[in-house]
């Protein structure tokens, strides 16, 4: 099992399979791009799979997460699904994307084995989607999305972050939206992981505005708070239920004490926290020759080193010189 020295265990792996994407968004890089990864460096589809093998027989990893970048635009993705949800014992296999493509690859995913999806989606206006992203996609999203609900792939989930005078008056519309088509919505606090390292804590929409802003439209009761155990999100009845929505207050209300998640780079370096300032290699390992055994103490040991929390409170506080897209959602 991959347990740190505070006893948390680790269940949830995200595999980063590209740090490319074809969208801009602000608050992850700078319109022109960045130096995306040498090919040489990624890992290869083998590769991945070996490492999830890995975690799936040998230390107790429960579900699989493939994340970007952007997921979408790695060419064997499909495969690799197949092979993960073909792994015993089964587990759970996901996939957090921008939905770009999705509408071709929804049906090929869940035919794999895909269990479901989280998508992206900052707002409903084309304007505002281009003013974020710097591309003219938002109907490709909104197709992502309604070919993922078709394939089967529910909870179909969506992501949304809202930016102070961005987007920031669009939190009852996006919720409505996915009321009405039975997505469940999850807003997330933007984090300190762009590329510019441009965030500031005052520039942004806290945990407790958004749920101001949506109480003052709907009824929000608590759900179960002993069904949330590890996950992220603090969720919310709509009106009574069944409809649900989550707030992710990872900078404001962090959850770093339950915390199950450990994050695989495109590049196979182990991170045990999304903020962490060190990794562990495991490419160069596995490239060296290293056994199935090697691999699991290394990747072990790497977990045991996680911190208590990530410390973006603190004053000592950095930012990962990595970017989110280069790390792995």
């Amino acid at each position: 099992m991959l347990v740190d020295s505070f006893g948390r265990v680790a269940t949830d792996l995200r595999v980063s399979l590209t740090d490319r994407c074809n969208l801009r968004c602000t608050y992850c890089m700078p319109p022109e791009g960045l130096d995306w990864l040498p090919k040489p460096d990624l890992l290869t589809a083998d590769e991945i799979c070996r490492l999830v093998a890995i975690g799936v027989e040998r230390l107790g990893i429960t579900e699989v997460r493939y994340t970007g970048g952007e997921p979408l635009l790695r060419r064997e993705l499909v495969d690799i699904v197949g092979r993960t949800a073909a792994l015993r014992p089964r587990p759970q296999v996901s996939i957090t994307s921008n939905g770009i493509g999705l509408a071709r690859l929804a049906a090929p995913l869940a035919a794999a084995g895909l269990d479901r999806v989280n998508i992206s989606l900052d707002t409903l206006d084309r304007d505002t989607f281009v003013k974020l992203a710097h591309r003219d996609r938002l109907a490709d999203v909104l197709a992502g999305l309604e070919a993922a609900d078709e394939a089967g792939l529910r909870p179909v989930k969506v992501n949304s972050v809202l930016m102070r005078d961005v987007n920031d008056a669009e939190a009852v519309p996006l919720l409505r939206f996915c009321l009405e088509h039975g997505y469940e919505l999850r807003f997330i606090e933007q984090m300190p992981l762009d590329a510019q390292h441009g965030w500031r804590r005052e520039n942004m929409v806290t945990a407790e505005e958004i749920l101001d802003r949506l109480s003052a439209r709907f009824e929000l009761t608590p759900d179960d708070p002993a069904e949330r155990g590890s996950a992220p999100a603090e969720v919310f009845l709509v009106d009574g239920g069944p409809a649900r929505v989550g707030v992710i207050g990872s900078v404001t209300r962090p959850f770093c004490g339950a915390c199950d998640r450990v994050r695989l780079t495109a590049d196979g370096q182990i991170r045990n926290c999304l903020f962490a300032t060190e990794e562990s290699d495991l490419r160069k390992a596995m490239r060296s020759g290293a056994s199935d055994d090697e691999l699991a103490e290394r990747w072990t040991a790497a977990v045991r080193g996680k911190r208590a929390g990530h410390g973006i409170d603190d004053p000592s506080f950095l930012q990962p010189a990595r970017p989110m897209s280069a790390i792995g959602g």
